[in-house]
């Protein structure tokens, strides 16, 4: 699997908000949702406020592959479940990244309704699966990485 750069992890994480755009059955993105994310190490995470029936987050589990769009970088990534392990290092970067400018609103992602929606992205790395394997097999339980993404302009999906 291919990992974020140093760099990328530092600009994306400095950025208050990440554009991601999931990508369709027929390949083609969905517009963009903007939305906040976390670093925790050298992984970046995102969730949905609405939890698991967010419709960004439902739009996330077609393909489980997308766009983001952050602080200048654009990458194709997938999206993998988060380790619930993770959970409160998430939580933690969620309340030190935006807890004292958005006291009032940043409970809103440390609910147990938004945790169960907390997505790792990964860049994607081209690979695809063998013919009849499936691509959480090939990739050793990631989504299959991007084979068709079409440019979208920034929308308002906004189903956080």
């Amino acid at each position: 699997m291919t990992s974020w750069t140093d760099t990328e992890l530092d600009r994306i994480a400095a950025a208050d908000e990440i554009d991601l755009a999931s990508e369709r059955a027929d390949g083609s993105l969905r517009d963009p949702v903007t939305m906040w994310m976390v670093r925790t190490g050298d992984f970046i995470y995102v969730r949905s406020v609405k939890g698991r029936e967010g419709s960004w987050f439902r739009g996330a589990q077609t393909r489980h592959q997308g766009r983001v769009r952050s602080a200048g970088i654009t990458k194709d990534v997938t999206f993998q479940d988060a380790d619930p392990s993770v959970q409160e290092a998430v939580d933690a970067a969620y309340r030190a990244k935006y807890g004292d400018r958005y006291p009032g609103i940043v409970d809103h992602v440390l609910t147990a309704q938004s945790r169960e929606s907390t997505l790792q992205l990964a860049p994607a790395d081209g690979a695809e699966p063998p013919a009849g394997v499936p691509a959480t097999a090939a990739n050793g339980g990631a989504a299959r990485p991007p084979t068709r993404l079409a440019h979208a302009g920034r929308g308002s999906d906004s189903g956080c």
